[in-house]
């Protein structure tokens, strides 16, 4: 890993409001301090807090000002919605965030009069899912989403206008949100809660990462002179029930609140992906080391079948120990273990 004084500061960081941003956000706010910006839409106003400034990214003067203000001379770009449903009801709002956004931060940052150093995050959800998994970069894109084909075209111009980017395809972020609600663990864990019912797909596959090993992943790119297409998975392949299995034992919540399906069984709005696994050996490559450790980290997590979550063994599940081990990867709170 590169040394960390040579990242180029002041760091804007978009999409703070999503799982990825939130805690990517955090963590150079406590590595660098004020250098660190982290932007929010102008309506997410309950999102407050010190270094976060509300900016729509799609507004060209208040994004020229922040520019003109801090001088940022790195760009983490995390920004997008990606609600499926709200999506595939209104795509003109998902184009508006998503790519009209997008294009204009590239328009401030070609505008600017010093090199920033850009990294955008795009998502697995890029391809249909429908060729086995273990997509590799160069695979052809095929979404079923309105999302993700937003996220292609942001990928386009990515690599088109910047020429000093680099694009990774994030799956599941494993980590806090600011809400309780923006992330996997979070929607899943709310509704297990509330004891209330929660449905997953046996067919939709991904491969979750902890943000403890994205972020500084992250960090190590801003400094690398890296550019192109990396994918940004963890080694685990994992369906979306299977997942909930996990968080349902960890957790120590009813077994009978978690019931699963295909994706065919389920209604026709949204569109469901399905194995959009991906392999992510070039990142690793290029960086001559894997940042991803397993989500979740101890292999006895695992499920082994579809009734593994009923299997309690005397274990005490709890909201702390779920905290301790899916929120946080514990080899990141004790370096000896990495």
């Amino acid at each position: 890993m590169q040394d960390p004084n040579d990242i180029p500061l002041p760091i804007l960081i978009t999409g703070v409001a999503g799982v990825a941003g939130y805690n990517a956000f955090h963590y150079f706010r406590r590595r660098y301090g004020e250098q660190v910006i982290g932007v929010r839409r102008v309506d997410n106003w309950p999102l407050s807090q010190p270094g976060i400034v509300g900016c729509d990214l799609h507004d060209r003067d208040s994004l020229a000002e922040l520019f003109r203000t801090h001088k940022f001379r790195s760009v983490l770009n995390t920004e997008g919605t990606c609600a499926l449903r709200a999506c595939e009801l209104d795509p003109m709002l998902a184009w508006r965030v998503n790519v009209l956004g997008l294009a204009t931060l590239l328009g401030a940052i070609e505008e600017y009069e010093h090199p920033v150093r850009t990294l955008h995050l795009s998502i697995d959800l890029v391809f249909s899912g429908t060729r086995g998994g273990e997509h590799i970069e160069s695979d052809a894109t095929d979404p079923v989403t309105v999302y993700g084909k937003t996220m292609v075209q942001t990928e386009r111009l990515v690599l088109a206008e910047a020429d000093n980017a680099c694009v990774l395809r994030i799956s599941l972020p494993m980590g806090v949100s600011f809400n309780g609600h923006a992330g996997a663990i979070d929607w899943i864990q709310s509704r297990f809660k509330k004891q209330k019912p929660a449905t997953l797909y046996f067919d939709e596959i991904r491969t979750p990462t902890y943000t403890d090993c994205m972020n500084p992943l992250f960090e190590d790119l801003l400094v690398r002179p890296i550019k192109g297409l990396f994918h940004a998975g963890g080694p685990n392949r994992l369906s979306l029930y299977e997942i909930a299995q996990i968080i349902n034992r960890v957790g120590g919540y009813d077994p009978d609140c978690l019931m699963g399906c295909y994706r065919h069984e389920a209604g026709p709005v949204p569109p469901r992906a399905g194995n959009v696994s991906m392999t992510s050996s070039l990142i690793s490559d290029a960086l001559g080391y894997d940042p991803f450790h397993p989500w979740p980290l101890d292999p006895k997590w695992i499920p082994t079948d579809r009734q593994w979550h009923y299997q309690r063994d005397n274990e005490e599940g709890s909201a702390e120990l779920l905290e301790s081990i899916l929120y946080e990867n514990p080899s990141r709170r004790n370096p000896s273990g990495a």
